[in-house]
Parts: C-alpha cells; structure tokens; sequence
C-alpha cells in the first residue's frame, strides 16, 4: 500500500455523531463522493481516506486522527494543503491540528536550504539568539526607509526586513527601494565590522518574484521575506527550489484566516517548504497566540526531523526590549526575536536602542531577573 499522511484534527461533535462525523472527513479528503459506487479497488486500498483513531477530549470536542494516501498530494505544496484540509476547512466544527508526512515528503520538499545555523553563519553567531527588526511605515519613501535602514543596522542588528507590508507600491517601488536600502546597510555594516543582512520583502507573481531575486541578488543580498499565503504555497516552493543561495524568512500574514493551528502552519508545514526562519505573533503582543502555541510553533520549527534542517523561530507582534530576558528564558537560544514598532518609535534614538536590544541579546544570561 501506499504510504499514508496522519492528520490530527479537531473536531466538535457529541459522542454519537463523532464515527460518522471522522468517516466523513476521511472520504472527503480523498475521494470526494460517496463510497458505495466506487467499484475500482485500487481506489479503495490506496486513495480513500481511512480513520486511524478516535480520542475523546471531554470537552466535547474530539481529536480524529485520519490517513491520508501521499500519492495523492502529487507531492505539490498546494496539493497537499487540499489534500489535508481543503473542503474541511469550510467547515466551522473541524480544525486542522497536525500531520506528520512520511519520509518521501522531505525528500520532495527538502525543508530549509540554510535554517538555524546558516542563519547564524551569515552573521558570524553561533550559539547565541538573533536579533532582528522591520522597516515601517507604509508610506515611505525609499530614501527615507534607506536612511532608517542605515540607522538600524549601525546599531548592530543582525537582519533587517521590510515590512511585508511594503511591496511595489508607487511611493516605494521594490526596484528603488531595495537597492538604496541595501546601499545603506551594506555601509553601516562596513562601518561597525558587523554582517548586518537586509531582507527585500518579495511580491507579486512568480514572474514578478524571479527579477526581485536577480535585482536582491546583484545588489549583494541572500536573504528575502515572503509570505506564503499571500503569494501561494506553490510559489513559494518554487522560488527555494530556483534559488538554493537564497535563505527565506517567511511572515504569518493571512494565517489567523483558516481553522489550521499555527503551530502546524507555522512551525511545521513551512518548514517543510523550505522556510529558513518563521515568522509568529508571540504571546503578550498584540495578537492573541497563547504561549502554549508560542512554544507549540518553536517546537515544530526546531524538532528532529530526518532530512529537514531546523528553521529559526521568530516571535514578533508588539514585542519591546524589556522583554528581551523573559522572552529568552522562554524560548532559549535557538531564536531570532523581531522588535520594530517599539524600536522605531524611539525615533533619533534609534541607533543607541537598537544597540542596547542587541547587547541585551548578545549579554543574555538565563534566569537572570528582568
């Protein structure tokens, strides 16, 4: 037979509801119509769906873990999101908590190119947690975010993203403002010794995407955002698998739209795309993730996963540097932390804050107080 994928859902039903309710999930995500006509026994043995287990949560919900045949995912990251969720996700009783793939998937999809420790060799750390913060706000012109950029990086981070806010909007298109900001970067970081890196926010179509990784590229640049929900799961496939050199910080946007746990979308199913270092709305900002999911997402972008490199996880959404020592406590060393709107509100300051959040990272000690 073939390999199967297990996929863990949630799903809200009272106790003599919930066998059919798993039965129905499993054909929907496979076959997609009733069973009975079906007469073709390779697609009874390989592709139907079948329900594993059933687990009783005394909530009334229940935790359905179903398998799902690999073949039908085409081994296409789009595919397999249909494949796991799709006509599922349109019903308001089920949530997509997890999937562990078989051995192909890796091989397949490849996972990180660079992850947790790529990352910390392109700017000479490698054991500490990485510091990291964004260019904001809409609206700027690309002489104003290249001089912003400037001023960040003289203070010493390690890498310095766009919004993914910003794009290629007529007041800053992607073609003017990227190679000024790495212009400015580039001269900060000659000036402090320090390997700031700068991370275009890529946008668009596929063909849009491919000449802003040439432009990112002949202006010395190797790290990029994306945010796969926006461009498509599929892209995003493809412009890691065009571009090897190239590490991708992805950003969460649009993931709070559909009933998936992020610590699957975010920490895990990214991962496996090939995302460098995940983006996630940390606990005690401004959205809403507990710090159960927090440590949920760290988990999935870390764990031992055979012939998938660790992606770094990046707690952002409201964060400040008095929070620099709690967060790492909580998180440990295996981190990139992202603050930006606090660090840019400090506005002439920035430069010296900027530096005092990057010393706060690099002196951190665990356990000491706050």
């Amino acid at each position: 037979m073939s390999s199967r994928i297990e996929v863990l859902y949630r799903v809200r039903s009272d106790a003599k509801s919930i066998a059919a309710r798993a039965k129905g999930i499993a054909v929907e995500q496979s076959v997609e119509m009733p069973v009975e006509p079906i007469d073709d026994p390779y697609v009874l043995r390989e592709t139907l769906g079948r329900v594993d287990d059933i687990k009783d949560m005394g909530d009334g919900t229940f935790e359905v873990r179903i398998g799902l045949a690999s073949i039908t995912t085409g081994m296409a990251a789009g595919q397999t999101l249909n494949m796991i969720f799709g006509n599922t996700s349109m019903q308001d009783d089920t949530v997509l908590v997890d999937a562990v793939f078989p051995p192909e998937f890796a091989e397949a999809f490849g996972g990180p190119r660079h992850g947790l420790d790529g990352l910390r060799a392109r700017v000479n750390a490698p054991r500490r947690a990485l510091t990291c913060s964004a260019l904001k706000p809409q609206g700027s012109t690309p002489a104003a975010l290249a001089k912003l950029a400037g001023q960040i990086a003289a203070g010493g981070i390690d890498y310095l993203k766009d919004d993914h806010g910003l794009a290629d909007q007529t007041y800053s298109p992607f073609a003017e403002r990227v190679p000024a900001c790495a212009e400015a970067v580039a001269k900060a970081a000659a000036r402090t010794g320090l390997p700031t890196r700068y991370l275009p926010s890529l946008c668009g179509n596929l063909d849009s995407m491919r000449r802003q990784i040439a432009l990112a590229r002949s202006c010395g640049l190797d790290t990029v955002l994306i945010a796969p929900l926006i461009a498509g799961v599929d892209t995003f496939q493809t412009m890691v698998k065009e571009n090897p050199d190239f590490a991708f910080m992805t950003h969460p946007t649009m993931a709070g739209a559909s009933r998936i746990m992020p610590s699957f979308l975010l920490g895990k199913f990214v991962r496996l795309l090939g995302s460098d270092a995940t983006v996630f709305a940390n606990y005690g900002g401004r959205f809403g993730y507990t710090p159960e999911e927090c440590k949920r997402v760290s988990g999935f972008a870390l764990q031992d996963w055979s012939g998938v490199k660790p992606c770094v996880p990046v707690p952002a959404g409201g964060m400040v540097l008095e929070r620099v020592q709690e967060m790492l406590d909580f998180f440990g060393p295996d981190v990139m932390l992202l603050i930006g709107g606090s660090l840019l509100s400090t506005r002439e300051r920035i430069t010296a804050e900027t530096a005092r959040y990057v010393d706060a990272v690099r002196n951190y000690r665990a356990g000491q107080p706050s």
